[in-house]
């Protein structure tokens, strides 16, 4: 139980790290691009997990996957990195805390998927903390939309938070996907399919929408720097969360990673200068 917990808090001060990351190439070094950002982090899950399934013999074996649920895992794919890109992209229209504590909505999502996919039943409590969770978000996005009118940014800070949403949406369907294949299959499967054809997918996407973006970036050891740090923050959550999964659900660590809101909002405060709405 305790590994779990400090687990868990390890996996909230990875995606604080990503958070961070992001916040600082959109804000202050005014690099969007948030799917080579993402594109890193599967070329290491690629380079890891799936050359670990290359190598393995009999039904585990990369090619033995591929004919029976190819598919499968391109939709798997195609979601994770969706799901990733419209959460940086966020980042570019709104602001780290709003990114962090929006991204919330996933939860429900997620139970209302494992519901009627894993099978998962819930207490009346945890309906009620549904609720409050909605009741939060639509709070959160109307403060957004107040803050935003002060500033005539109004319109940019609904979009990131219309990002947000159905960022946190495709989330939970990653998420759904992950503890069935974790707990039914393997974890290196699910890493090493979603390294395979996130890299595939995100790398295609690349090259129609980020080319030029990339091509203006004013390079240097600060914005490397940050690019490495959000990739290895992102490739230890990848790693360590079905570790979580398998022992608890998909639901659970969602649930337990909400601190890292907690953090996100610290550094908010600390970092970037955002100031509470009243």
């Amino acid at each position: 139980m305790r590994e779990t917990i400090a687990l868990g808090q390890m996996l909230s001060l990875c995606i604080c790290g990503t958070a961070i990351t992001s916040q600082y190439l959109a804000e202050k070094y005014k690099v969007n691009t948030p799917m080579l950002q993402s594109f890193i982090n599967y070329c290491l899950l690629f380079l890891f997990y799936t050359m670990i399934l290359a190598f393995q013999s009999g039904s585990d074996n990369l090619l033995s996957i591929l004919k029976r649920k190819w598919w499968k895992y391109i939709l798997l794919g195609l979601a994770d990195v969706e799901a990733n890109y419209l959460i940086v992209k966020a980042y570019q229209y709104t602001t780290l805390t709003s990114v962090q504590l929006l991204d919330c909505f996933g939860i429900p999502v997620l139970m209302a998927l494992s519901w009627f996919i894993l099978y998962a039943r819930y207490r009346v409590i945890h309906f009620i903390a549904v609720a409050v969770c909605l009741l939060g978000v639509g709070t959160m996005v109307g403060a957004d939309i107040l803050a935003g009118r002060e500033d005539n940014s109004g319109s940019d800070v609904l979009i990131g938070d219309i990002l947000v949403l159905l960022g946190a949406s495709l989330y939970a369907v990653s998420n759904v996907c992950e503890e069935y294949v974790v707990k039914k299959l393997s974890r290196q499967e699910f890493l090493g399919m979603v390294g395979l054809f996130g890299t595939i997918v995100s790398g295609i996407q690349l090259l129609i929408v980020e080319y030029k973006d990339i091509a203006g970036i004013q390079w240097d050891w600060k914005i490397a720097l940050l690019f490495a740090a959000f990739a290895l923050c992102m490739f230890c959550l990848y790693s360590f969360m079905p570790l979580v999964i398998k022992v608890t659900s998909a639901t659970s660590v969602n649930l337990g990673i909400l601190t890292a809101d907690l953090y996100s909002l610290f550094f908010g405060l600390f970092l970037f200068g955002y100031k509470v709405s009243k």
